[in-house]
């Protein structure tokens, strides 16, 4: 398909679901609540999948998409969902359009609608809207802009490329709202954020001479400070301020037993391939997965890959 036929497709259907992934960002929310918008202008009834972990930042723009008890969909398209294993909480069965830009996407969907060289999910839907319905509101263009700023750190992550940048113009031109947007997500935390941000630059080790960057969230960590899931935002970023750091590991602690890994790197190392290893996926220069174990099992495990897949 072309942008042109997947916006066709979508509004030959009616009664459209919309699901979003696990540990919602701004780039699967935003950019499945603007498609929900730009469904519903088209004249289809649609709504999202309720994602329960999304957070306080990010509910007020999408929770009034959610979808009303009792709501039975005829049509379900997953966006910015790299795998099945990656669906939000409480959803399953059968997708008929996946709308994602994660190379490592597994075609899990009946249809597929995958472009990996995007830097986010915000800059498909955009061209998508733009089929549908020849223009954006200044709603949907503010939710694409989270989706996009948010994926690409508001344009400081190496994914930000030309594309990404005309994306964020043409959102503008439509209206989206970039100054609260970039107050709200990008320039304001909390003081449990602040606190939990010094124990984790406290307690970040370096490997292969400062080159390999680890940070680690652990669950007493977070009782200490008192944040809370809102305050968990981009804590990726963080290990590769480090000026020596080329492979960043975010190693975040969960209740149950599992740990939720974040690699990032610079050119020339694949964060892919690392989490591969574990089931997980995502970009070259960004990728997750889940491992089962304590934060410092964990570490040494995913150390150990990078060292062995490091060349």
């Amino acid at each position: 398909m072309n942008y042109k036929d997947c916006a066709k497709r979508l509004l030959t259907h009616e009664n459209i679901l919309i699901v979003t992934h696990k540990n919602p960002d701004g780039d699967t929310a935003g950019s499945a609540a603007a498609l929900c918008s730009a469904l519903r202008r088209g004249g289809r009834t649609a709504w999202l999948y309720p994602n329960r972990e999304l957070g306080k930042r990010l509910m007020p723009y999408c929770g009034k998409y959610f979808a009303p008890e009792g709501f039975k969909p005829k049509y379900v398209v997953s966006v910015d969902t790299a795998t099945e294993k990656m669906f939000c909480e409480g959803f399953e069965g059968r997708v008929d359009l996946c709308i994602d830009h994660h190379p490592s996407n597994t075609r899990y969907a009946a249809e597929n609608f995958v472009h990996g060289e995007k830097a986010a999910c915000a800059e498909i839907v955009l061209e998508l809207i733009e089929c549908m319905n020849a223009d954006l509101t200044a709603e949907e263009a503010t939710l694409l802009y989270i989706a996009l700023s948010t994926d690409t750190g508001c344009f400081q992550y190496a994914n930000t490329d030309a594309s990404a940048f005309r994306a964020a113009s043409e959102l503008l031109r439509y209206g989206a709202d970039s100054q609260t947007v970039n107050t709200v997500f990008f320039r304001k935390v909390s003081a449990a954020r602040l606190k939990l941000e010094s124990m984790i630059y406290d307690g970040m080790r370096f490997y292969r001479d400062g080159k390999i960057a680890v940070a680690t969230v652990t669950l007493d960590m977070l009782r200490q400070t008192g944040a809370v899931e809102d305050d968990l935002d981009d804590l990726a970023g963080l290990a590769g301020r480090c000026e020596s750091s080329l492979l960043n590991i975010t190693i975040r602690e969960k209740e149950n037993g599992t740990c939720r890994v974040s690699v990032r790197s610079s050119p020339g190392i694949n964060s892919c391939e690392i989490c591969a290893v574990f089931g997980g996926g995502g970009h070259a220069m960004a990728s997750g997965c889940t491992v089962e174990g304590s934060p410092d099992h964990v570490r040494e495990l995913l150390v150990g890959v990078a060292e062995d897949l490091w060349k």
